[in-house]
């Protein structure tokens, strides 16, 4: 591949993910930027429209995990581990791979791996959470183990997804999100 297209590859890669964070992950109507504060690692109360530093029992679960999501994708990877950490419900899929998303790009893959093997044990159809753990994969250099989980997510039926699609691209590009 040549100079020029591998470049564009990989513009083609980030602005695919940049449309897809505006899309959310699909398990909740809400998108990141609908539903959380601007306020680094303030919580957006339904209720008062007021950010506000969350709390144990504070909150739901539905809405820590909006709030955590939307500081994930905003590079708030610590606060959004800090908010996970007060769901009710440990074993949600959703929390599980966004622990693992978060611990991953803090730099520490074998935490994320756990979190992730423990969202497909709980899910095996979980498709985001495979891409997120296939990423993991990419950028550690196990190109094998990334094949492996792009074609779970092809075998589940994902294969036209951003899931699929941006593993896919983060296995041709060396390019991870």
């Amino acid at each position: 591949m040549n100079i020029i297209a591998t470049i564009g590859s990989g513009l083609l890669g980030l602005s695919i993910a940049t449309a897809a964070l505006a899309a959310g992950d699909g398990n909740s109507s809400a998108t990141p930027t609908e539903a959380t504060c601007k306020k680094k690692g303030m919580v957006l109360d339904p209720k008062t429209k007021k950010c506000v530093e969350a709390e144990h029992g504070m909150f739901s679960d539905e809405v820590l995990y909006i709030n955590a999501r939307g500081m994930a994708y905003d590079g708030q990877f610590k606060d959004a581990i800090r908010l996970l950490s007060l769901v009710e419900n440990k074993d949600d899929p959703r929390v599980l791979n966004y622990l693992g998303f978060s611990h991953r790009k803090l730099g520490d893959l074998q935490t994320a791996l756990t979190y992730y093997q423990k969202a497909f044990e709980i899910d095996p159809d979980y498709i985001l959470a495979r891409s997120y753990m296939g990423q993991g994969y990419v950028a550690d250099g196990n190109m094998d183990a990334a094949r492996q989980q792009l074609g779970e997510i092809r075998k589940r039926g994902g294969e036209q997804t951003w899931a699929y699609v941006m593993l896919e691209n983060a296995i041709e590009t060396r390019v991870t999100y």
